[in-house]
């Protein structure tokens, strides 16, 4: 191989590996698991948050219709956003009561949901707002 092919194809490879290296700034569209066209509200006990990237994900025991207990896994936004307004690892707590507020999953069984606001009515915290 001449030293010409050899240099191109150094530089051809290091400019592949060099762009799986870089940050991809799209972000994948949540429409596809939960309906933007509507939003619920559940009240219930707080099971686990945990504050993490790329989401952050909040579990709450909710009564549905019946009365049944049922286990809802809340998607919220990624660890650095809510640092950046003021929510830490210890902001929500195991056995808190909070109210939610998001856009449902598409599949209704499975008990999703995209976190738009929350509330913790025993001291009044809230969070309104919206990451996409």
């Amino acid at each position: 191989m001449k030293s010409g092919k050899y240099s191109a194809l150094v530089v051809a490879a290091s400019f592949g590996a060099s762009l799986f290296g870089l940050p991809a700034s799209a972000h994948h569209s949540y429409s596809a698991t939960y309906d933007p066209e509507r939003l619920i509200t559940i009240e219930g006990q707080l099971v686990s948050f945990t504050l993490r990237n790329p989401h952050t994900m909040v579990f709450v025991l909710a009564e549905d219709e019946s009365g049944t207990p049922q286990r809802w896994a809340i998607e919220w936004g990624a660890a650095t956003l809510l640092r950046g307004e003021g929510i830490e690892g210890d902001t929500l707590k195991a056995g808190d009561h909070i109210i939610v507020t998001g856009l449902p999953g598409r599949q209704e069984s499975a008990r999703r949901m995209l976190l738009r606001a929350v509330e913790r009515p025993s001291d009044g915290w809230s969070w309104d707002g919206e990451f996409d």
